[in-house]
């Protein structure tokens, strides 16, 4: 991978909220296969091989992240 294009400005975006996992998983419309590419504290971007464009981004322990950003406030 050379480098991978970011989202279209123009897209929709579909999320879920995973609340047992506290997972937040955001789709440039709707969720399909991709390569997630970890980046490391919880985030995993995922990128569409074929046209090499960012098609979405799951996160990992958002309620702490939140929690976090509250108590920093």
């Amino acid at each position: 991978m050379e480098s991978v294009k970011p989202l279209d400005s123009h897209g929709t975006f579909e999320w879920e909220y995973d609340a047992e996992a506290d997972v937040l998983y955001l789709s440039q419309g709707e969720p399909r296969e991709a390569i997630g590419v970890d980046a490391g504290e919880g985030l995993i971007f995922r990128y569409d091989d074929a046209t090499e464009r960012l098609v979405g981004l799951t996160i990992v322990g958002v309620r702490a992240r939140l929690a976090q950003g509250s108590a920093e406030s």
